[in-house]
């Protein structure tokens, strides 16, 4: 689940605990479920990390990286149900890999969990990071993102926004759940074509991006009904409580108190709307003051 919000939550939550550090040892943990993507394999990545320092902690569209003091850097994909944490796990048996860390800290070691073993782990030699970003494999990131940007890329597909809006390699950095609470926050119907946005409708998106994204992060994130989220010192985020139709089909809708909200399926994802909010038309829906405390 793991999304922007989530992600920056983490990298802000370990930065202050791990930068400045040097890795004294890079170990497998004690999972025995389905192995984790790791290139390369732990044993070798393990010797090209040991003795290097972490220079910076950052986030890259939904990875956390960690750039060492050799130009190289590790990038960790949390996908659906990772983690990046410094204190006790929601278990020890979903532990996959420790990062050992000198120096004065309550915070010996770095951890990554993964309940369902989906999230990745690469190690890239300096320069190859920034090769990757300019091959095109990640757009622009959808919190420094420019709205004159934001409207050049969505008038390159005829995808439905929802699904456009998933495309890390138009926008970067949205998931499923922030998409469909974008989307109600800026009055656009999920089924909309991306290229048939006026510029007024780009200018809602953008603003409705940002606003969504960053108050998320304020809350930390959003600990979902499984809760697997948590931040780096194993506690929930709060965004969840600010939902108006993620995850809500059939709940009155809190922004209008008119519509229903809806769910429907886009490329195999839960899609949720209000229809009186973002009808179909071009017309847009209610208009309303921020939807947000």
């Amino acid at each position: 689940m793991p999304e922007l919000p989530e992600v920056e939550t983490m990298v802000r939550g370990i930065r202050p605990h791990v930068a400045g550090r040097t890795i004294v040892a890079v170990r497998k943990g004690p999972c025995r479920c389905r192995p984790m993507t790791i290139t390369p394999a732990l044993p070798a990545l393990s010797r090209r990390v040991t003795g290097q320092t972490i220079a910076a902690v950052r986030r890259l569209a939904k990875r956390v990286v960690l750039d060492l003091t050799d130009g190289s850097h590790l990038a960790i994909e949390p996908r659906m149900t990772g983690l990046v944490l410094l204190s006790e796990p929601p278990d020890r048996e979903h532990l996959r890999v420790e990062w050992e860390l000198a120096g004065e800290s309550p915070y010996p070691s770095l951890w990554f969990w993964d309940r369902r073993g989906l999230g990745t782990l690469r190690w890239y030699a300096p320069g190859e990071l920034a090769a990757a970003l300019e091959s095109g494999a990640l757009g622009p990131d959808a919190l420094t993102v420019t709205a004159e940007r934001y409207g050049e890329l969505c008038r390159r597909t005829s995808r439905p926004i929802k699904v456009a809006l998933l495309d890390q390699k138009l926008i970067a950095g949205i998931g499923n759940l922030y998409a469909s609470e974008i989307l109600h926050q800026a009055g656009i119907h999920p089924q909309r074509r991306t290229d048939q946005l006026r510029a007024d409708d780009i200018a809602r998106l953008h603003a409705a991006t940002h606003e969504v994204l960053e108050t998320a992060i304020r809350y930390e994130g959003s600990t979902l009904g499984d809760g697997t989220y948590r931040n780096a010192l194993n506690q929930t985020g709060q965004y969840q409580n600010a939902h108006r139709v993620y995850d809500r089909a059939g709940e009155v809708c809190p922004t209008c108190r008119e519509g229903a909200v809806q769910r429907i399926v886009q490329a195999q994802r839960s899609t949720f709307f209000c229809p009186v909010c973002q009808p179909r038309s071009r017309s847009g829906g209610k208009r309303r003051s921020s939807a947000r405390s």
